[in-house]
């Protein structure tokens, strides 16, 4: 295959047919169970919607990659073995997965649907992915955000599969496919039901000086000054007081957004395949505007020409831009 296919989210049916327009080359989406890591109330497809979204993104020479890429509790497999039994009959191109008996569930029944390893499964070695590859016939790899292009050229050399890599959207920075945190306060598992901070357990609170807080099971997880954004409340990218930093910080991490569109040229270079938005969550508006950017990027990339990435500056989500460890060391 090319190098930079274009792998765009997929919320809902309208945002599934609005990044086909835009000129996405793939999109990626979910059922409406635990079954996808974006297991959110008005999100997501029913197999009806799924069998309507695969006709009409092949009809526009677009594939659909159906995410199962959460791990499945001990005794409930039967959910995630249905939702790929019914993702192989409805059409879809490739199954993205982290957990690895769903895997080889696939494997054996479906040998006919490709499988990409899910950056939930945080495999980040040549060993781990060659692992993948000889067991369960893995064709494609989504890295953690954690590798730098050196790193990334360097894996390439050694694994069988194509590597895609997140290019825009949320930096998030836990270990992928392991995090506890909204588990501990909620009872539901990112991991395992597909929700990290349930929209039931959220709740804004303005206060008399036009401050706001986000809470989340009733826990504050960051104050918003009058002038201030309020942000989606996350433990991960929650500010936090402590003795030594009365003032509030970020203990884990700060909610910056991913950018890498000032380094596709050296991504292309290092054998990345695929390219990856993040943002299944976000409106149809959104998801026009990054795919039709960067849908116009990769083109004239691939045309010799210098790429125009200004109108993705708007459109990050953080108040900050980052390009993570990817820019962390020199290459070439």
């Amino acid at each position: 295959m090319s190098l930079a296919e274009l792998i765009c989210p997929a919320g809902t049916p309208a945002a599934l047919r609005t990044a086909v327009d835009a000129g996405a080359d793939a999109v990626y989406c979910g059922f409406q169970d635990a079954t996808n890591a974006r297991n959110f109330p008005g999100l997501n497809f029913t197999p009806d919607e799924l069998a309507a979204s695969v006709t009409y993104a092949h009809g526009k020479g677009a594939k659909v990659l159906l995410a199962l890429n959460t791990y499945p509790p001990a005794g409930k497999v039967d959910l995630w073995r249905q939702a790929a039994d019914t993702g192989a009959r409805l059409g879809v191109d490739a199954f993205i997965v982290a957990d690895m008996g769903v895997a080889d569930y696939i494997a054996r029944t479906h040998p006919g649907v490709r499988l990409h390893l899910s950056v939930q499964a945080a495999a980040s070695s040549p060993e781990a992915i060659r692992y993948y590859c000889q067991n369960f016939g893995v064709k494609r790899v989504v890295l953690p955000r954690i590798l730098t292009i050196p790193e990334i050229r360097e894996i390439r050399k050694e694994i069988p599969c194509e590597i895609e890599t997140f290019i825009f959207g949320n930096h998030g920075l836990m270990v992928e496919g392991r995090c506890s945190l909204t588990n501990y306060l909620t009872g539901q598992s990112t991991n395992m039901d597909g929700v990290c901070s349930p929209a039931s357990d959220v709740e804004y609170k303005r206060h008399e000086d036009g401050s706001m807080s986000s809470q989340l099971a009733g826990f504050t997880i960051d104050c918003f000054g009058a002038d201030e954004k309020a942000g989606y409340p996350t433990i991960c990218k929650g500010r936090y007081t402590a003795p030594h930093r009365p003032e509030g910080y970020y203990a884990f991490e700060e909610p910056v957004s991913l950018n890498l569109s000032r380094l596709l040229p050296d991504l292309i270079d290092a054998g990345v395949h695929a390219f990856k938005i993040e943002g299944r969550q976000r409106s149809k508006s959104y998801v026009r505007g990054v795919v039709s950017a960067f849908r116009q990027a990769v083109d004239d990339i691939r045309a010799g020409r210098e790429a125009n990435i200004a109108d993705l500056v708007a459109l990050t989500e953080g108040q900050k831009q980052t390009q993570g460890a990817f820019e962390t060391k020199k290459w070439r």
